[in-house]
């Protein structure tokens, strides 16, 4: 059993590590793979605050910035990410960092890890791509809002929390076109090839270790269901 997680950078790290989250969370991988043998993890990791002040630094400095070269700097930030998760996970991840997920090589350890790939959308398509690939037919998608919401929350006190939506649904309320940096439920290149593929999509809190461990277990938890 193979299970692809979307490790939002901004419970990674919002601004500094949080070591805190990433100490509790290894432990929660690993009273997964220590109670079943059989059980794989794939996790991908987004850029979180270093992506987002490297690439605002890039746009500030730089006279004439363009999408590409801002997201060339955000992927960096995965991949300093992804190499710190590996890293903590120890010996369950024996495999490098994987950059590209059309060229990834069969899974030998229990956890293998990944990161952004190449300008165009963020790590969420990287998860969907490594779905695809080893045959899972979910991701859960782990970032700092609990649920996807019909507004921002934040700036809408009347915008609700949605319990579960089609692709077709999710897709004409967020599917614009990508912005490095831009702050969505789910990457819009994703989503749409999520779609196609038939794959669904667990938005979840994803400090809410908890409430991971229930998702994870396969009992009732709080998120939003994309499918």
């Amino acid at each position: 059993m193979v299970t692809v997680i979307s490790l939002g950078g901004s419970i990674v790290a919002p601004s500094n590590v949080d070591e805190d989250f990433l100490r509790d969370f290894t432990a929660l991988i690993g009273d997964f793979l220590n109670r079943d043998e059989k059980r794989r993890f794939i996790l991908v990791t987004g850029g979180g605050g270093p992506a987002r002040e490297w690439q605002k630094a890039y746009r500030n400095l730089f006279a004439s910035p363009s999408d590409e070269q801002a997201d060339w700097i955000g992927i960096m930030a995965t991949r300093l990410n992804a190499q710190l998760v590996r890293a903590v996970m120890g010996e369950w991840c024996s495999q490098d960092v994987v950059y590209d997920p059309t060229k990834v090589e069969p899974l030998i350890g229990r956890v293998l890890v990944a990161s952004g790939w190449k300008p165009g959308f963020s790590s969420d398509y990287d998860a969907v791509l490594l779905a695809e690939r080893f045959q899972s037919d979910s991701v859960i998608n782990l970032s700092n809002i609990d649920k996807v919401y019909t507004d921002d929350p934040k700036k809408n006190p009347d915008a609700k929390p949605i319990d579960k939506i089609s692709w077709a649904e999710f897709n004409s309320m967020f599917c614009e076109n990508w912005v490095p940096g831009k702050n969505v439920p789910f990457d819009p290149v994703a989503s749409r090839h999520a779609a196609k593929i038939g794959l669904k999509v667990i938005c979840a809190a994803g400090k809410d270790l908890h409430n991971l461990r229930k998702l994870l277990s396969g009992d009732d938890f709080a998120g939003t269901v994309i499918q």
